[in-house]
């Protein structure tokens, strides 16, 4: 984007430079009907006009608008200056001093700025004793032939620049929604695979050495899992199923001492909804495991919802990253996320599928 912000810059400068062809013209008018002092003079001033146009195209590169219009005053001046020492000749000049003050203006009153610097060419020779009025014609095309061009090309450059900008901003959102999914991620999967591992190595301490060698090799079965999961979530490929969730969740409550009461199929649930449903399933067996302090967990499943429920005493696992997470999947999928204390006691995590 910086490379397209300097090709902007370079064709504007090409452009500006263009229009110092306008001061080189009224130059034939000084060179016309000044003489001696007054011809050096009226160069000076066309110089001054040049060197204005040249800071009026700095100032907008700029942004900055308020030297930008005294600038635009300052040649006019200049050029009301230049006029009984060029004659009709300085009426070129409208076609650098008209588009660039048309150019920072909306469009009707750039309209009526062409339109008033078009008339002023063809009638001020008119009324102005010895000025030819010939050439005021052409002036008055030059004037709305630049006006056109000038308008064109900032009206491009400004879009392309909103478009820089536009660009910019999905960019910084893309890289900040990626930030949050995985975060999201990490925390969803690394959340339920270290509870494992901490409710597995306690439960180890309290078993005798073959029992505590067996649940040792799942702790490192769950330590390698948990480092693959971390891949899967900086690479954006998870491979979380409802099934393998609820195996899971179910060895995890053993090791807890949390009686389990869970599906042992999943077929009811369309495949379209079985990966959201896994994610729910892992959120709310986590939490039941971390915060609830529950002999009993159930899961229910139905076509369209899914709920995990238990009969804790424990408080609620609160707004954390994990229930934000879920409820940012479920959103996104169009379902809708509840969570709070059931009547009978406990806790219940339930989303309704669209």
């Amino acid at each position: 984007m910086d490379e397209l912000r300097g090709v902007d810059e370079r064709r504007r400068l090409l452009l500006s430079l263009g229009m110092l062809c306008y001061p080189f013209l009224a130059a034939a008018g000084v060179n016309q009907y000044a003489h001696g002092a007054g011809l050096v003079v009226g160069y000076l001033l066309l110089v001054a006009i040049s060197g204005c146009y040249l800071a009026l195209m700095i100032a907008s590169m700029r942004s900055a608008w308020r030297v930008y219009w005294w600038l635009v005053a300052v040649m006019t001046v200049l050029a009301v200056l230049l006029a009984p020492l060029a004659h009709e000749g300085v009426l070129i000049l409208a076609a650098v001093i008209v588009p660039s003050a048309a150019a920072r203006v909306g469009v009707r009153t750039a309209v009526a700025v062409v339109a008033l610097g078009a008339a002023t060419c063809v009638v001020v020779p008119m009324v102005v004793p010895g000025w030819n009025t010939g050439g005021s014609w052409y002036f008055a095309v030059a004037v709305v032939f630049t006006a056109l061009l000038v308008l064109a090309f900032s009206r491009t450059a400004t879009a392309n620049q909103q478009l820089r900008e536009a660009r910019a901003e999905v960019a910084r959102l893309a890289s900040e929604a990626e930030r949050n999914r995985i975060a999201r991620d990490l925390h969803d999967l690394l959340g339920h695979s270290l509870t494992a591992i901490t409710v597995k190595s306690a439960l180890a301490r309290r078993l005798d050495p073959d029992a505590a060698r067996a649940e040792m090799e799942s702790v490192e079965q769950l330590a390698r899992q948990a480092l693959s999961d971390v891949r899967a979530a900086v690479s954006g490929y998870q491979d979380v199923t409802l099934a393998g969730e609820l195996a899971k969740g179910r060895e995890l409550l053993r090791a807890a001492g949390v009686a389990a009461d869970l599906p042992t199929a999943c077929d009811v649930v369309p495949p379209r909804r079985q990966e959201l449903f896994g994610w729910v399933v892992r959120e709310g067996v986590t939490n039941v495991v971390r915060h609830a302090r529950a002999g009993r967990c159930t899961v229910e499943l139905t076509a369209s919802s899914v709920e995990v429920r238990d009969d804790g005493v424990g408080g609620p696992p609160g707004e954390g990253s994990g229930l934000d997470g879920l409820r940012a999947r479920v959103t996104a999928a169009g379902g809708v996320l509840t969570a709070g204390p059931t009547q009978t006691g406990g806790w219940s995590l339930r989303v309704e599928a669209a």
